[in-house]
């Protein structure tokens, strides 16, 4: 009784901390637009990024209106002179401010800002070093599009990856295999730092591990063998998996949009949901319809970062498949994980009886939280 008791213990211990890391806050993205041929660089900004490192704020009313915008230009620029740098054999280029303003990206206002390149041999830059804002979020990615007279490709620059050749002496399969693996790892990592993402699929996984409810009354809970509840989850995640796979297609391609404010309240919303029809099944037992609707909505969220990069660029095609890919490793990764733990922890009824609303209740006012943060910004 008493090795039983503990690792039930340690089974809700485990669970609890599944959950703890969702308060972290979610990775910041900028973008940035190079013409080596025309010597030229615009770098956006996300605003509440700079509100992180630089007193934007004056009044500390928690918003940066226009008029406070303007007043931080002089330290904007600053932060762009230290943290951005386009270079060639000769050394550094020197960076001359010719526009400035504010853009707006699905996740809200940018600071944008266009610069001259030049060089000190009166060459074009062959590379691209960035650096700003990872000391304050490490998870944060510099998204590059480069356009040449070969046409246009995208990149990524990260804190362990922070240089970016702007060349294309690897070949048009090489590049395209460079795009595809740089994108299908932050497709995984997306994923596993999309904490409403992981907690819909934590909440998705419960129904499989829990036994089935009795036809009567007078009838014990009926257990479901391994293979009924592989089966199960499968069905689950597939739904999942293709409803997101489609949405995160047509947001990419800007075939369809929807302003990321509404899709990332929605998307905290169905958390509820799907907690709540856990043992209310409001919306039927069929999970797999669940997962299917809500799959929708989550794959315009996994999109934002393609469709804010660029439209039309020849090699959307492949940076799409790399990171839909990636998202799918990444999520498979946290069922091989999780699902053994839970079915194992299945096994007492101390788990359906006090884990599982345990979790549930956590998960679901973590995402009622969420929602009202989020449905405030919009």
């Amino acid at each position: 009784m008493i090795p039983a008791l503990h690792r039930m213990t340690a089974c809700i211990a485990v669970l609890m901390l599944i959950a703890l890391p969702a308060w972290a806050h979610k990775a910041s993205d900028s973008f940035i637009y190079v013409d080596p041929t025309q010597a030229q660089v615009r770098i956006d900004l996300a605003l509440r990024d700079l509100a992180l490192v630089l007193p934007l704020d004056s009044n500390g009313d928690g918003k940066l209106s226009g008029a406070e915008v303007r007043k931080g230009r002089e330290a904007i620029t600053r932060l762009v002179d230290q943290g951005l740098t386009l270079s060639n054999g000769s050394g550094p280029c020197q960076l001359t401010g010719r526009q400035w303003g504010v853009s707006r990206h699905s996740d809200g206002p940018y600071a944008a800002g266009r610069y001259q390149v030049s060089c000190p041999d009166s060459q074009v830059p062959e590379s691209i070093t960035y650096s700003l804002l990872f000391e304050q979020d490490p998870l944060h990615r510099a998204l590059v599009s480069v356009t040449n007279s070969q046409g246009e490709r995208l990149g990524v620059l990260a804190p362990d990856d922070r240089t970016m050749s702007l060349g294309t002496s690897t070949g048009t399969f090489g590049n395209s295999l460079k795009l595809f693996t740089t994108f299908l790892y932050e497709g995984i990592i997306h994923l596993l730092i999309g904490l409403d993402h992981i907690l819909f699929l934590l909440v998705l996984m419960l129904p499989p591990t829990l036994p089935l409810k009795p036809r009567r009354s007078t009838q014990a809970p009926r257990g479901r063998d391994l293979r009924n509840r592989l089966l199960e989850l499968v069905g689950i995640v597939t739904a999942f998996t293709v409803a997101h796979s489609v949405t995160l297609a047509l947001a990419a391609l800007n075939i369809v949009t929807l302003p990321i404010a509404w899709v990332e309240t929605v998307i905290a919303l169905s958390i509820a949901v799907a907690a709540l029809n856990v043992f209310w099944p409001i919306l039927g037992h069929k999970t797999w319809k669940l997962a299917f609707g809500f799959g929708l909505i989550h794959g315009f969220g996994f999109a934002s970062v393609l469709g804010n990069l660029t439209s039309g660029v020849s090699q959307t095609v492949v940076a799409l498949a790399g990171f839909n890919l990636g998202v799918e490793l990444g999520q498979l990764m946290l069922l091989v994980v999780l699902f053994p733990l839970l079915y194992f922890c299945g096994r007492f009824r101390l788990y359906e009886r006090a884990a599982v609303p345990a979790m549930l209740l956590m998960v679901g006012a973590l995402s009622l939280y969420w929602v009202a943060e989020r449905a405030s910004a919009i």
